[in-house]
């Protein structure tokens, strides 16, 4: 019992919902302004208008490996192939918290709106 309670000083808490709890709906906001302002130019509702195979849909996500908003995150954050890097652009958390949005939206089908 007192590890468990020295573990739980010592380690830091989740960080938006990454581990598994859900995200906070302000991060989650943020998220999804700095992904309005910084990504949906190319991924217009989770789609890719200069690879269309490498969209932000789940099974596409999945599919390549990406199945947790920290892969997403790290994405967002150093870039990937083609796709530079953001994560000066979006700021200290802000990778995460686009990450913890775009996975919000790829499970929930990407809805319009």
């Amino acid at each position: 019992m007192a590890l468990v309670l020295v573990l739980a000083l010592v380690l830091p808490p989740p960080a938006l919902g990454l581990e598994g709890a859900s995200p906070d709906p302000a991060s989650l906001a943020s998220g999804g302004r700095l992904f309005e302002a910084h990504c949906v130019g190319c991924h217009i509702n989770g789609g890719n208008i200069i690879r269309r195979g490498k969209n932000l849909k789940l099974a596409t996500l999945q599919r390549n490996g990406i199945d947790d908003p920290a892969a997403i995150a790290t994405i967002a954050a150093a870039g990937i192939g083609a796709m530079g890097g953001y994560g000066e652009a979006l700021g200290e958390g802000g990778p995460e918290a686009v990450g913890a949005w775009v996975w919000q939206q790829a499970l929930e089908g990407w809805p319009r709106g």
